[in-house]
C-alpha cells in the first residue's frame, strides 16, 4: 500500500489559473448540493482528494530503486529510472494518477462491461462488444502471441496501476467515481496486462478501413443504380493528387518490394501469397456471388447494422471517409538545419481530456537492463511510446485505410448450423454474462462462422431478410434470412504490442523496419527520420489477399471462393527510404499508383486533397533552393486553404443573382482568397453554399438510411419506375446520426463534383421543385438555388447582418467528457464540459476540423494533437495536445493546452535531462 513522506500534493499553477479552479470547485459543490438531493454534498477538499500528488516522495513495493516523475509547468511528466520494469512500473503509476477514470471507461469498453458502470443504457453496446470479443483477443495475444520481454513490461505497467489504486476508494480517484457513487456501488477492480493490450483492439476498430464504405454501397442500391453509385464512389486520382510512395517498385519473381536508386535494405519478414490485382475504385467489385448490387432485402439488415455500429462508443474517433491524419517529413537537403523535420497531426474525435498523453520514458543510462529513452505521445492505459522520438530516430503515423474488414452474408439453417460449400457447418458458441448496475445480469449466446463472430445476432432488424433480395441463382434459398459475419484481422491475436516497444528503442531504419513488421493492426503510414540525416515511409499491417470479391461489398459466405487466402507477405509491403525529391508526406491519400503494385490495399482511399495541398506547399517553399523551418513546419499544419472553394467559387460568381439580399453574401466571395480563418464572413457563407450543393444534388436522392435523422423527404417510392407524379410520393425520415450521415463533405464528395463540374446538364444537378423553389434542371440553376438556400441558412444562425457572420461562430468546437460529460445531468455536464472554441479550417483542409455538411457545421473531429520533431536538435522540438495531462475536471492541466491548441501554436518539447531539468516544475521521487 502507497503511503507518503514529505508530501506535498496539488499542482503548482499562477494565480489566475489558481482563481478559476477554486471558482470551478465552488460551481460544482454549489451544484451538487443543489442538484442531489440525497442530503449530502461534496466538500471542496472531497474534490481535491483525487489530485494527484507531484511533488515529495511515494513509497511502492516492487520497485528495484528510485524512480524520478519531473512534471512541467503544463504537467506532462518525464520518467527517469535505472530499469525497464520501474520505467514501465512508473509509467503505469503516473498515468493512473492523472487519468484512472478514463483508463477503467476504456478497459469496460474494450470488454464489454460498461453496463458495469452505467446501467441498463448500455448492455445493447456490451453485447454488440462481447461479440467482438476484443478483450478476449487482447488475452490470448498476451498468453501465447507477445515476447517474454513484453509480458514483463506489461505486468510492470499493470502493477504500477495498482500501486496507485491500492487503499483508494472512488472518490480519491476521481470526481467521476464520487458522481457515479450517487447511483451505483461500483469500485474499480484490479488492472490486467490484457486491459492494456485490448486498447489496441479500440484503436483498430476506429481505424479499421472501409467497412462503412461497404455498408453505405450496399444501402444505396434501394434508390440507385450501379451507375448512380460508381458516381459516388469515383476512381482515385493519381494524375492529379500524388501517391504515398514514388519510387521503387515490385519484383514478382522475389515476391517483394524494393527501392529504386537512392534506396537501401531488404524488407524483413516472411510470407506467401499471390497477388489478386488492384480492383477497381467504386461499386462494380464481385461481392454478393458476382451481383453488382446488394439484395434489397438486405436493407434492414445493413441498416441495423450501421445502427449498431453508430451506438459502439468512438474510442479514437470516428470511422469515415472524410477522417484522416497527416504527416509528412523532409530531408536536411531542404531544411534549415540541414538535419530532418517531421511532423505529424493525427486527426480523432474531439475527447476531454485527450486520447493522448504526452509523457517522456528515460533510463538514466542505457544498458541491456534498460533500454529506453523515448519521449512522444501515449496512451493513458497502455506501456510505452505511440509517436514520438527516442534520441536516434523519430516516428510519425496516419491511417493506411487498408481493407481489413469484409461482411459475410451467411445462410442459416433451420435446425441450427449454417451453409458452406453446401454443407451444414455447426456454429462455433459461447455463452457471455454481462453484469448491469442495478440491474439484473443478462446472457448472451454468441455464435461465429467460419469466417467470423456473428453480429447479426445482436440487433432484432439484422435478422430480418427482405422478399426480394436479389442475388444470382447460385445463391442458397434465403428461408428464414441471412445472417451477416465480421472478418477482421485484428479478431486474430497478432504482436502489435511487440511494435510498440521495438518502435521506442529502434536506432536506424533497419531496426524501425523489423518494428514495423509487426504492427499488424491497426494498418498505419509509418514515417521515419533519424539524426544522421535519413527519412524514411514503411507500409505495415496484416492486410488479406482474397479468392473472389475485392471487400467493396458483402459477399457470399457459403461459397469458399470468397474466404481470405492468405495476407500480403510483409517483403511485399511499399516502403521508401531517402528518396530523390527529398520528402515523403502521407494524408491518407494512396498508398502507391494501382499499375505500379499487383496486391489489392483498398478500394477507399482518401482522396489526396490534403496530402498534394501539403506536396505544393513544400514544393513552393523549396522551389530555387529555399530552406524549410520548424515553424515552416507549423505554418503548414495550421494551412485551411479550401480546396473545393477553389473549384467552385469562379463558377458561383458568374450566376447573376437577382435577390439583393443573396447577392450581398455572393460578394462576400468575391476576392476571397479561399483561406477559413475564424473570422471569415466568405468561408462561413461559401461552407454552406457547398452544404447546400451537397444536400440538393446529392443528398436527398440518398436512401434514408443514409440521411440525417429526423430530415423528411417528399420522395418516389424504392423502386418505382413509372413516370413522375406528385400523388405516389411519399413521405420518408432520415435515419442515421448526424455525425455519419451522408453526404459528408470530405474529399470524396471533391472528386464527385470535380468529376462532373463541367457537364452543364448532368443528372446530378436536376433537383425536384418544393413550395418556395422552382426545379433545377442544370448545374447553374442548382447553384442559384443552394446559395439563396444557404444565405437564408447563415442568417437563421448568425442574423441578417453579412458584417457580423464568421466561419468561427458557425464552426465551433466543444469538449465534453466522454461518460458523464455527455450523458450525465445537465448541472455535471456543466462542470465537467469545456467550451466552445470557435475554429478555422475545415473539411479536407489540412488544418482538418473536420465537419459533416449532412448534419451541421460544428466540429466533429480535429488534430489530436501536433508536434514537430526537429532532428538537429531534439530539445528545439514542438508539440501541442488538444487538452491537457489531467483528467480532473477541477485541475489547471485540464484543458491548459487547449487554447494554444486552437490558435495553432505549439510550446516546447524537451527530451535531454539537462533540457528537463531547467523545465522541471515539480518533482516526485516514487522509492522502493
Amino acid at each position: 500500500m502507497p503511503s507518503n513522506t514529505n508530501a506535498s500534493s496539488g499542482h503548482s499553477s499562477g494565480k489566475k489559473k489558481g482563481r478559476r479552479a477554486r471558482l470551478i470547485v465552488i460551481v460544482l459543490v454549489l451544484a451538487i448540493v443543489a442538484g442531489i438531493g440525497y442530503g449530502t454534498y461534496w466538500s471542496i477538499s472531497t474534490v481535491r482528494a483525487s489530485f494527484p500528488q507531484t511533488k515529495g516522495s511515494i513509497k511502492l513495493d516492487g520497485l528495484s530503486g528510485p524512480v524520478d516523475v519531473k512534471r512541467d509547468s503544463y504537467g506532462i511528466p518525464q520518467v527517469y529510472a535505472s530499469s525497464d520494469e520501474d520505467l514501465f512500473m512508473a509509467q503505469g503509476y503516473v498515468q493512473a494518477q492523472d487519468r484512472f477514470w478514463e483508463m477503467d471507461v476504456r478497459r469496460h469498453m474494450t470488454s464489454g462491461r460498461l453496463s458495469e458502470m452505467f446501467g441498463k443504457s448500455q448492455v445493447k453496446t456490451d453485447e454488440f462488444l462481447r461479440t467482438l470479443g476484443w478483450h478476449r483477443v487482447a488475452q490470448k495475444e498476451y498468453d501465447s502471441k507477445l515476447s517474454p520481454e513484453t509480458k514483463k513490461y506489461l505486468q510492470a505497467y499493470a502493477k504500477g496501476v495498482n500501486a496507485y489504486l491500492a487503499g483508494k476508494d472512488g472518490g480519491d480517484i476521481s470526481v467521476e467515481y464520487a458522481a457515479l457513487g450517487f447511483t451505483n456501488d461500483y469500485a474499480p477492480q484490479k488492472w490486467t496486462p490484457a486491459d492494456s493490450v485490448a486498447w489496441l483492439k479500440a484503436m483498430a476498430w476506429d481505424l479499421r478501413g472501409n467497412m462503412q464504405e461497404e455498408i453505405d454501397r450496399s444501402l444505396m442500391t434501394s434508390r440507385l443504380g450501379p451507375q448512380q453509385i460508381a458516381d459516388l464512389y469515383p476512381d482515385y486520382p493519381y494524375d492529379r493528387n500524388k501517391a504515398i510512395v514514388q519510387s521503387g517498385s515490385y519484383d514478382s519473381a522475389t515476391n517483394s518490394y524494393g527501392e529504386g536508386s537512392g534506396g537501401s535494405g531488404n524488407q524483413t519478414g516472411t510470407g506467401t501469397g499471390t497477388g489478386t490485382g488492384t480492383g477497381t475504385q467504386g461499386a462494380t467489385g464481385t461481392g454478393l456471388a458476382g451481383n453488382t448490387e446488394a439484395p434489397n432485402g438486405l436493407q434492414s439488415q445493413l441498416t441495423g447494422l450501421s445502427d449498431a455500429l453508430d451506438q459502439v462508443p468512438a474510442a479514437v474517433g470516428p470511422n469515415g471517409n472524410g477522417i484522416g491524419s497527416n504527416s509528412w517529413v523532409v530531408s536536411g537537403a531542404h531544411t534549415i538545419t540541414g538535419k530532418p523535420l517531421l511532423a505529424n497531426d493525427p486527426h480523432l474525435s474531439p475527447q476531454l481530456p485527450s486520447v493522448w498523453y504526452q509523457m517522456g520514458l528515460h533510463c538514466r543510462s542505457l544498458s541491456a537492463s534498460c533500454q529506453y529513452d523515448a519521449t512522444g505521445y501515449t496512451f493513458s492505459g497502455m506501456p510505452g511510446v505511440i509517436i514520438g522520438h527516442n534520441q536516434d530516430i523519430s516516428w510519425g503515423m496516419t491511417n493506411l485505410g487498408a481493407d481489413v474488414t469484409d461482411l459475410y452474408l451467411e445462410k442459416l439453417n433451420s435446425g441450427g448450423g449454417y451453409q458452406y460449400d453446401g454443407k451444414t457447418v455447426p456454429f462455433k458458441t459461447r455463452k457471455e454474462t454481462i453484469k448491469v448496475a442495478g440491474g439484473d445480469d443478462k446472457t448472451i449466446t454468441v455464435r461465429e462462422t467460419n469466417n467470423g463472430p456473428l453480429i447479426s445476432d445482436r440487433d432484432d432488424e439484422l435478422v430480418k431478410v427482405g422478399k426480394k433480395a436479389r442475388v444470382d441463382a447460385a445463391a442458397p434459398d434465403r428461408g428464414d434470412g441471412y445472417g451477416v459475419s465480421l472478418r477482421w484481422t485484428a479478431l486474430n491475436p497478432g504482436k502489435s504490442m511487440d511494435a510498440v516497444f521495438e518502435l521506442n528503442k529502434a536506432r536506424d531504419w533497419t531496426q524501425f523496419r523489423k518494428a514495423a513488421a509487426h504492427f499488424e493492426v491497426p494498418s498505419q503510414n509509418l514515417i521515419y527520420a533519424d539524426t544522421k540525416g535519413n527519412i524514411g515511409y514503411q507500409a505495415p499491417g496484416k492486410i488479406p489477399v482474397r479468392g473472389k470479391g475485392d471487400g467493396s461489398l458483402p459477399a457470399p459466405g457459403w461459397d469458399s471462393e470468397y474466404r481470405w487466402k492468405s495476407y500480403i507477405p510483409q517483403s511485399a509491403l511499399p516502403y521508401e527510404y531517402n528518396p530523390k525529391r527529398g520528402y515523403i508526406v502521407t494524408a491518407n491519400q494512396a498508398v502507391i499508383d494501382k499499375d505500379k503494385y499487383p496486391y489489392h490495399l483498398t478500394s477507399d482511399w482518401g482522396y489526396g486533397t490534403r496530402s498534394q495541398r501539403i506536396t505544393d506547399l513544400i514544393e513552393s517553399k523549396i522551389a530555387g533552393g529555399g530552406k524549410i523551418s520548424t515553424d515552416d513546419m507549423r505554418t503548414m499544419q495550421m494551412d485551411n486553404s479550401s480546396e473545393i472553394a477553389k473549384l467552385l467559387v469562379p463558377k458561383l460568381l458568374k450566376i447573376d443573382v437577382s435577390d439583393k439580399y443573396v447577392r450581398e453574401a455572393q460578394k462576400l466571395l468575391e476576392n476571397w482568397d479561399y483561406t477559413q480563418n475564424p473570422d471569415s464572413a466568405a468561408a462561413a457563407y461559401f461552407n454552406s453554399v457547398w452544404r447546400n450543393i451537397l444536400k440538393l444534388s446529392f443528398g436527398n436522392k440518398l436512401p434514408k438510411e443514409l440521411r440525417v435523422k429526423g430530415q423528411c423527404l417528399s420522395v418516389e417510392p424504392a423502386g418505382d419506375t413509372g413516370p413522375a407524379d406528385e400523388d405516389r410520393r411519399v413521405r420518408e425520415c432520415g435515419e442515421r446520426d448526424a455525425d455519419s450521415a451522408q453526404p459528408d463533405g470530405g474529399d470524396r464528395w471533391f472528386e464527385v463534383v470535380r468529376k462532373i463540374i463541367n457537364d452543364e446538364n448532368n443528372d446530378w444537378w436536376k433537383a425536384p421543385a418544393t413550395r418556395t423553389d422552382a426545379e433545377t434542371k442544370t448545374r447553374d440553376q442548382l447553384f442559384a438555388r443552394a446559395m439563396e438556400d444557404a444565405r437564408w441558412d447563415v442568417t437563421a444562425k448568425l442574423g441578417k447582418d453579412v458584417d457580423t457572420w464568421s466561419w468561427g461562430r458557425l464552426h465551433q468546437l466543444s469538449l465534453k467528457n466522454q461518460t458523464l460529460g455527455t450523458d450525465g445531468p445537465g448541472w455535471l455536464q456543466y462542470v465537467l464540459n469545456r467550451g466552445p472554441w470557435k475554429l478555422g479550417g475545415g473539411e479536407a483542409a489540412v488544418d482538418a476540423t473536420g465537419w459533416n455538411a449532412a448534419g451541421g457545421y460544428g466540429v466533429i473531429w480535429v488534430p489530436s494533437m501536433r508536434m514537430v520533431v526537429n532532428l538537429a536538435d531534439l530539445d528545439k522540438s514542438k508539440w501541442i495536445n488538444l487538452t491537457g495531462a489531467s483528467g480532473h475536471a477541477f485541475s489547471a492541466h485540464y484543458t491548459d493546452q487547449t487554447e494554444k491548441w486552437s490558435k495553432g501554436e505549439l510550446v516546447p518539447w524537451v527530451s535531454s535531462e539537462k533540457a528537463v531539468g531547467e523545465n522541471t516544475k515539480d518533482t516526485l521521487v516514487l522509492r522502493p
